[in-house]
């Protein structure tokens, strides 16, 4: 499978220092991004890298910044969202991890297996764009909407509401 927003870079172009690279996904790209992660619209999603190599692999840091459109979960209105997200990744050759599970810290990053001569900065840039989602995204209408369906809020279904309820029969 081709990703829709391919930004190969190529292993032998990086050295030891820090090398920054920007990259922007074009109108068609967005797109086809759009119809992968079932969004309305994606408006924008351009990233900025700092890549160099360590003793692990190839390490990445930067900054995504996006504007997508989405869908309310509850009415399907239109929700736009401006997306603007610090990364950290690490690229390591596919194999070469261990398959046992690590404890992660605060300080690691994520981790993108890569086969080639090249790491693919588009591609890492749109999955960190699918994780910045939100994954319930609400338009101002939808309260309103579920009230009417009868569906109660945290506030009235949530324990607390049913501690409330007892107290005022006391």
């Amino acid at each position: 499978m081709t990703p829709e927003f391919a930004r190969p870079h190529r292993l032998d172009t990086i050295g030891a220092g820090e090398s920054r690279v920007a990259i922007a996904a074009d109108a068609e790209e967005r797109k086809a991004l759009a119809r992968r992660f079932g969004l309305i619209a994606v408006d924008r999603l351009a990233a900025d890298y700092a890549v160099r190599r360590d003793a692990a692999g190839i390490f990445a840091r930067g900054h995504l910044s996006g504007a997508v459109v989405q869908a309310c979960g509850v009415t399907g209105d239109p929700v736009p969202a401006k997306i603007e997200e610090d990364f950290a990744i690490r690229f390591l050759p596919e194999g070469s991890g261990s398959g046992d599970e690590i404890e992660l810290s605060a300080d690691d990053c994520d981790t993108v297996f890569y086969t080639g001569g090249a790491i693919d900065l588009g591609e890492a840039a749109a999955e960190t764009l699918a994780l910045a989602l939100d994954p319930f995204p609400r338009s101002p209408g939808a309260e309103a909407v579920l009230r009417e369906a009868g569906v109660l809020s945290e506030n009235e279904a949530g324990p607390f509401a049913a501690l409330a309820a007892l107290k005022k029969k006391l």
